[in-house]
């Protein structure tokens, strides 16, 4: 059962991809054929964001506590800005507060900057940060999928998620006051 979670992951993140520009299409495009599936995201982003996040906080405690691996330092500061985010969205949707985005922002923001660096330094790109967890975690790479997948792609995956959910819902308010 893990061992084939673990394997289904990285296909699961690859739809997601797909589903990712696809969406991201659907907003570019919301005055011609992306307009009924804009309003659609518009409509459920807090839903759809918490179960986003939730994912997140599934996926990457199933990593660090199911599969064994050590989480370095850049992974703890990504998952200190995701994290809250299933909390203030489950939060958000039970007290009916349109302000959740607003506080999701900049956690997404920062959690996108932190993998795109990690995801950077792990496809060769120059580290300016010297690991701190065992056996030098911080660029071993426990999953490398499609030439390409890898945690921090996960993780960035997530945060651009959130940064749509968050324009589909500003646009859904913008037409919403306009009509």
């Amino acid at each position: 059962m893990i061992e084939t979670t673990a394997k289904l992951l990285p296909y699961k993140v690859l739809f997601s991809h797909i589903l990712l520009i696809i969406l991201f299409l659907a907003l570019l495009f919301r005055n011609s054929w992306g307009a009924v599936l804009s309003r659609l995201i518009g409509k459920y982003a807090l839903f759809l964001a918490l179960f986003v996040s939730t994912a997140a906080v599934l996926g990457s405690l199933f990593y660090s506590n199911v599969m064994g691996f050590e989480p370095c330092l850049l992974c703890w500061w990504q998952r200190i800005f995701l994290y809250p985010l299933a909390i203030i969205f489950a939060v958000a949707i039970w007290k009916k507060n349109d302000f959740a985005f607003l506080y999701a922002l900049p956690l997404a923001l920062l959690a996108g900057i932190v993998a795109f660096y990690q995801a950077y330094a792990n496809f060769g790109g120059l580290s300016i940060l010297s690991c701190t967890a065992i056996e030098g975690a911080c660029s071993k790479i426990y999953v490398m999928a499609f030439g390409y997948i890898t945690i921090p792609v996960m993780s960035l995956t997530v945060s651009l998620y959130i940064l749509l959910l968050i324009w589909a819902d500003r646009i859904y308010k913008n037409e919403d006051r306009n009509s």
